[in-house]
């Protein structure tokens, strides 16, 4: 069982640098006793995103993340991002902190976007009682991010605890506001180079030994190592730098204080407007270089991920998605794997930056028409 109980569990974690380290055991450690699960998702996600409001779902999830990691006033607590929804690993200490941050988050995701979230505690103890666990893996995707990966079962049984409505987190009163500075999405959808933004869920099946789903996994990353940059949906250069408003509003309403809706929308527009200009005429301003930017978005991108299972979202060719699916299927059919899947034209990019003069800014990647969320509700299909 963990010994770990100080708060820094993550920081201690040794990292691995290759992808296809999720599928090692050795990298995992389990979550320490005294610590617990944030998680958290939207109620009817898939509704919502067929009404063409996945950008909204997107922030949501991401919201979770910005809003439990400023409250604690650090950022070297494991989590995974959903797309609809996040987990986030706790030492108990913190429990009172997470317990408000999520209630104001419930409240402002109501208020401003018009969307029900659902959120939860669950403590590791009661995870551990019932035969479960989490073990996390630190994943350094490039020289600034590390991402936590989730294994064990226990992630997946504290979202379907939260689901039946246990350890349930009632919402603030209307108008509470969390603290959600870094949060953004200013980029446009990035459209597939190589043939189609493809997000894929596989989880273990009901029969087969561990190490099988493990040797699913590691072919999976294989396949998709063949393509370019192991098929990650982002430019190497990094994301093209537009003249793009449509992310305004809901940056603004995240990260307005309150009655200061339209100054902070007029100020998040002179930023763009800034960082066009900068960004055209090749200079930097206040420390901030443009190219330099937007690279470490693609290197900081969280595109692959593992959270009881394979969580990816590649820009991949037709021949390749081909063999992909195969793997599944037969392992599906062998009862090795469960599995949900989802195309579309283009990828999407939700952010959380703090500041823009740092390096270690997270950009959250998932397909820009439904992604994670409809691969799994794909998934959910096949069980009924």
């Amino acid at each position: 069982m963990a010994n770990e109980t100080h708060d820094d569990f993550f920081d201690t974690l040794p990292v691995f640098l290759e992808f296809e380290g999720v599928a090692d055991v050795g990298n995992y450690k389990p979550l320490p006793d005294d610590w617990v699960l944030a998680t958290a998702d939207i109620v009817g996600s898939t509704k919502a995103i067929e009404a063409g409001r996945y950008k909204a779902v997107n922030m949501a999830g991401a919201s979770v993340i910005s809003a439990l990691l400023n409250a604690l006033g650090k950022r070297n607590y494991p989590f995974v991002f959903g797309g609809d929804g996040a987990v986030v690993a706790l030492p108990e200490s913190a429990a009172s902190i997470a317990r408000e941050a999520l209630a104001a988050v419930q409240s402002w995701v109501r208020d401003d976007l018009q969307l029900n979230l659902r959120a939860a505690l669950v403590p590791m103890r009661d995870i551990r009682k019932e035969g479960y666990d989490v073990r996390v893996a630190r994943f350094k995707a490039s020289p600034d991010v590390s991402y936590a990966m989730f294994a064990g079962g226990g992630a997946s049984w504290a979202e379907a605890q939260m689901k039946a409505g246990k350890y349930a987190i009632e919402p603030a009163p209307s108008g509470t506001r969390p603290d959600l500075t870094g949060l953004s999405c200013r980029w446009n959808p990035i459209e597939a180079r190589n043939g189609e933004i493809v997000s894929i869920i596989a989880v273990p099946g009901t029969s087969g030994a561990s190490t099988q789903f493990q040797e699913l996994v590691t072919r999976i990353i294989a396949v998709a190592a063949e393509q370019s940059r192991g098929a990650h949906p982002l430019p190497a250069e990094g994301p093209p730098i537009v003249f793009n408003t449509k992310g305004i509003d809901s940056e603004a309403r995240a990260t307005a204080p309150a009655g200061k809706l339209f100054s902070r929308k007029l100020a998040i527009l002179a930023q763009i407007i800034l960082v066009v200009v900068l960004d055209k005429l090749g200079l930097t301003a206040g420390g901030f270089n443009p190219k330099t930017y937007k690279v470490e978005v693609t290197q900081n991108s969280d595109f692959r991920k593992f959270d009881d299972g394979l969580k990816m979202t590649i820009d991949i060719d037709a021949e390749r998605l081909r063999r992909i699916e195969m793997l599944l299927e037969d392992a599906s059919t062998a009862g090795i794997s469960r599995y949900g899947l989802h195309r579309q034209e283009s990828a999407l990019i939700t952010c959380f930056v703090p500041t823009h003069r740092a390096h270690d800014h997270i950009h959250f990647i998932d397909g820009a028409a439904g992604g994670y969320a409809m691969a799994a509700s794909n998934l959910k299909a096949k069980l009924s």
